[in-house]
């Protein structure tokens, strides 16, 4: 994402005088940031993502930024006309990859879910989570630069969420953008950079979070390839080349899992030498 994506004094209201869900909403989503949106039910929080992602055009105000974005709905529409790999597949075409390519991308997404089982059965007669799988597979086959996730963690198994988890540290490692909302309080509990509150219409940030979290920390250390730098991992408090290749990386405890995703699934990964808990950043 070459730029933030802004909101200013977005507001957003369904019919000419229906009330208004949002109104005087300004929100910057910055390259390679992780936001969590937060509200009680009705609140206007689906409403916000769905803006963001260009579903939904504002009633006034104004949205800049042209991100290549991609969503996962709170209800993905499963009685498609479709089979897994088929409907990913003609994804990865319109996003402009071959049908090789695109076939390729279908099978290893549906198989880093758990969903290649069902590869070639139709949608129509997916269960819900699997119906899920394929809705966070389509958002994550284009690498958006901007993707926007509604409850996307509903209904997924285990290991689906954890993938989904990882697949999110691999987009902001990338410097893609992500903002999302999830009913659980423990999801990617450390991980964003901030994190916001809808209520009255309105969008809050949440200040008691805190922008520099505190100890206890993490101390990786880490090999690569020669005069390589580390990926750009989130939450990085300080990283201190001691050989040639290697590093000593500094992390809140918190953000560790986050960073050794983004660290695991670089291309080429990094190799973890050690981790060792620290109570003092070094």
């Amino acid at each position: 994402m070459r730029r933030d994506v802004r909101l200013e004094g977005v507001g957003r209201r369904y019919g000419l005088r229906g009330p208004w869900v949002l109104r005087g909403i300004d929100l910057a989503v910055s390259p390679g940031s992780l936001l969590r949106i937060e509200g009680a039910n009705g609140t206007g929080k689906s409403t916000l993502l769905r803006l963001l992602a260009g579903i939904d055009a504002p009633t006034e105000g104004r949205i800049s930024g042209r991100p290549r974005r991609a969503y996962v709905p709170e209800r993905f529409p499963s009685a498609l006309p479709f089979t897994p790999s088929g409907y990913l597949t003609h994804l990865g075409t319109v996003h402009g990859l071959s049908r090789e390519a695109a076939v390729r991308a279908a099978d290893q997404w549906l198989e880093r879910f758990g969903a290649a089982a069902h590869a070639r059965t139709p949608m129509s007669q997916l269960s819900k989570g699997s119906s899920q799988k394929v809705a966070v597979a389509q958002a994550l086959l284009a690498e958006p630069d901007l993707l926007v996730l509604d409850e996307a963690w509903t209904g997924l198994d285990t290991g689906a969420r954890a993938e989904l988890e990882r697949a999110v540290a691999e987009r902001t490692a990338a410097g893609g953008a992500v903002v999302f909302v999830d009913h659980d309080p423990q999801r990617l509990a450390g991980a964003p950079d901030a994190t916001y509150t809808v209520l009255d219409g309105s969008l809050n940030l949440r200040t008691e979070q805190g922008t520099s979290p505190s100890g206890p920390y993490v101390v990786m250390v880490v090999q690569g390839p020669p005069e390589a730098r580390p990926p750009a991992v989130p939450k990085l408090t300080s990283a201190e080349e001691t050989a040639p290749g290697t590093h000593r990386l500094t992390v809140p405890a918190s953000h560790s899992d986050v960073v050794l995703r983004a660290l695991l699934t670089a291309r080429p990964p990094w190799h973890v030498v050690s981790v060792a808990a620290h109570q003092e950043a070094r």
